[in-house]
């Protein structure tokens, strides 16, 4: 009976995973905001070449409007080549063709291949190197967790060695990544595992925490997103107390301003808004039903603010000793 007390207790982490940390929600007088900035973001697909996993994956997390756009984006991605994309891209495609309950082919082995030669960054890399790895441990460990566990073991190991400048949205994804992974530890593993992943997790939730400013921003307003989707699912408590509902008021209130009007920035804050996190993918519901879409009565429209001149001020700073002639050549634009 050993094996049946593991595997309950590997399920009630899973659901203890799942649950949020801090609870917060958009408050119904001010869902028309959030609407019209999902309409906003599906409108780009049609108007744009640039097959986007984000939005796909925003889109069904959230209830897609148009199902045009949506099935417009699945084709698009099914047709990618894989050959043609980072790990980072790969990750999620896969991750938007299984949140559109498509079967993503040879997607997830190629990735899993790449991830088992993976090279780690040297020591003192930039901080988003590890970006890319992040989101592929996240897709491969919702599609086969047991065959992930030992490229996320070395992952882990890795990020706790890591010296670098702390990146907000390369630990939020390393965060959703390896919770997925405490979370699904195989029955029969090792505890040690969970130990090692806690560990790690520790890590990046308090190097996120402490950069929560004031009013509540995680990072900057673009960061805040991926964070959130971080803060509400870790199985450890961050050393810095999260007001998730300050910081879901900020966003909003930015959300009046203008400040999402990029299709990107609102695919990675649309899943908060709408209490989901890429951690639920594979539980997305791919029946018939779909969200009935807002008129344009029904959502504001964003007032941008005024625009104003600004100067910067670019340098280029040529100092690699092999190169034929070393330059610092400033100018103001």
């Amino acid at each position: 009976m050993a094996w049946l007390t593991l595997y309950l207790l590997n399920v009630l982490w899973a659901v203890a995973g799942t649950s949020t940390q801090s609870s917060c929600s958009v408050p119904p007088e001010q869902q028309p905001w959030v609407n019209g900035l999902q309409v906003l973001m599906e409108k780009s697909v049609t108007k744009s070449d640039f097959t986007n996993p984000s939005i796909l994956i925003a889109m069904n997390l959230a209830g897609a409007y148009n199902l045009e756009a949506q099935k417009l984006l699945t084709d698009r991605l099914m047709a990618t080549d894989s050959a043609d994309l980072t790990s980072g891209q790969l990750a999620l495609t896969t991750m938007a063709l299984n949140s559109s309950c498509r079967d993503p082919g040879n997607k997830v082995s190629i990735l899993q291949n790449e991830m088992e030669n993976w090279v780690p960054p040297s020591p003192g890399a930039e901080a988003s190197a590890f970006y890319g790895p992040s989101l592929a441990i996240l897709a491969l460990c919702q599609k086969n967790s047991e065959a992930t566990l030992p490229i996320a073991v070395r992952f882990a190991k890795t990020l706790m060695r890591e010296s670098s400048p702390f990146n907000v949205d390369t630990g939020a994804v390393a965060t959703l990544a390896l919770t997925c992974m405490y979370n699904r530890i195989p029955v029969g593993s090792q505890e040690n595992y969970r130990d090692l992943f806690g560990e790690a997790l520790k890590v990046l939730v308090d190097n996120i925490s402490l950069r929560i400013k004031d009013d509540g921003i995680i990072g900057n307003i673009y960061s805040t997103g991926l964070a959130m989707q971080a803060l509400s699912v870790t199985p450890e408590q961050p050393i810095k107390k999260w007001d998730c509902q300050q910081t879901m008021d900020m966003i909003l209130n930015k959300i009046k301003q203008g400040k999402f009007q990029n299709p990107m920035s609102i695919a990675q804050i649309l899943p908060s808004l709408k209490g989901k996190t890429y951690l639920d993918v594979p539980q997305v519901n791919c029946g018939p039903d779909h969200e009935v879409p807002p008129t344009p009565a029904d959502y504001p429209t964003p007032v941008p603010p005024s625009v104003s001149n600004i100067t910067v001020i670019y340098t280029i700073n040529n100092q690699l000793t092999e190169a034929d002639q070393l330059f610092n050549e400033t100018i103001e634009i």
